[in-house]
């Protein structure tokens, strides 16, 4: 077994792959690791220059298509053999020489993830740092993980952790929370930041509003994934339990002799128990689907097209 992997997602990065690689070795020297390349559907050499690294520390999980990061990081950590997993940019502007600070921080003081912090962060303000911001501003107020920096790749967790992240759509951003879902330490570092030198970002000023949509989810999961019915059957009471008065008191005022039919008040009587209802039959259903959910085994959301061992 290794002592680390590090787990690396690609989308057309071929200028990246010989310098990035040469950083690695540089920076983890004496070290016992795995490097796992996964390309997310590349359309350029990509996966022609991991194939000429020839080392057998290099593995290549090339994916059939385009998944997405989070899926992309998904497939590493799950062929990731080492006893720490690393998540690591393929751009170059994380820095490996990060890495043996972070990972003698976390076996030191026996922290369960060790996050990066780009203090000084090398990106455009409007199209990378200003939607980054207000990413960050959002999570932190929301879901009470308070670090400074949720979207630096760069991270170690202990394998433990990392094998249970349960990534998928555009979830990666919310790693340290979905870490903190497991009752993980984490604690975030300074880290370097280097201008990307070759190939363009795949991210921009839309990706505020996929973190602000993610942030729901993210929400429930956090608070209602093992009790949806609290959340789904509480709305429901809410609002049943007002519809039931309103039409207790449009019987008695009908057996007075009152006329009823065609009264707002009626109307918005049926309409809550109506709506009342229906949030409480979501609510088992929803706890019918989550005993589902734990209890399938090996669920996968990627296709992979080739499985490359640098050795052979």
């Amino acid at each position: 077994m290794y002592e680390l992997s590090l787990v690396i997602t690609l989308l057309n990065e071929e200028e990246n792959i010989s310098p990035l690689h040469s950083a690695i070795r540089a920076a983890l020297s004496g070290y016992n690791y795995e490097v796992v390349f996964v390309d997310d559907g590349s359309t350029d050499g990509t996966v022609r220059e991991i194939k000429k690294l020839q080392n057998d520390r290099v593995k290549l999980v090339k994916l059939s298509k385009n998944y997405g990061q989070s899926i992309a990081m998904s497939a590493g950590i799950d062929h990731a053999q080492g006893e720490y997993i690393v998540l690591l940019d393929g751009d170059l502007q994380n820095d490996p020489a990060d890495i043996p600070f972070m990972l003698e921080k976390l076996k030191s003081e026996d922290w369960d993830v060790v996050a990066g912090n780009r203090r000084n962060r090398q990106d455009g303000m409007f199209l990378r740092k200003l939607p980054s911001n207000i990413a960050n501003a959002m999570i932190r107020r929301y879901t009470g993980v308070h670090l400074r920096d949720y979207g630096c790749t760069l991270k170690i967790f202990k394998h433990e952790i990392a094998k249970n992240l349960d990534l998928y759509g555009e979830l990666h951003r919310f790693i340290p929370v979905l870490a903190s879902l497991q009752g993980a330490r984490i604690v975030q570092v300074d880290v370097h930041h280097h201008a990307r030198k070759f190939g363009h970002s795949k991210y921009g000023i839309g990706r505020t509003f996929k973190v602000a949509s993610d942030l729901i989810l993210i929400l429930f999961l956090q608070r209602y994934l093992r009790k949806p019915m609290h959340l789904f059957g509480g709305i429901g009471l809410f609002l049943l339990l007002p519809g039931i008065l309103i039409m207790l008191y449009m019987l008695v005022i009908k057996l007075l002799g009152e006329n009823i039919w065609g009264k707002p008040i009626l109307i918005l009587g049926v309409l809550l128990i109506i709506i009342g209802v229906l949030f409480i039959m979501m609510g088992i259903m929803t706890e019918l689907l989550m005993r589902i959910y734990y209890g399938t085994g090996n669920r996968r959301l990627y296709l992979v097209k080739e499985l490359y061992n640098g050795a052979n």
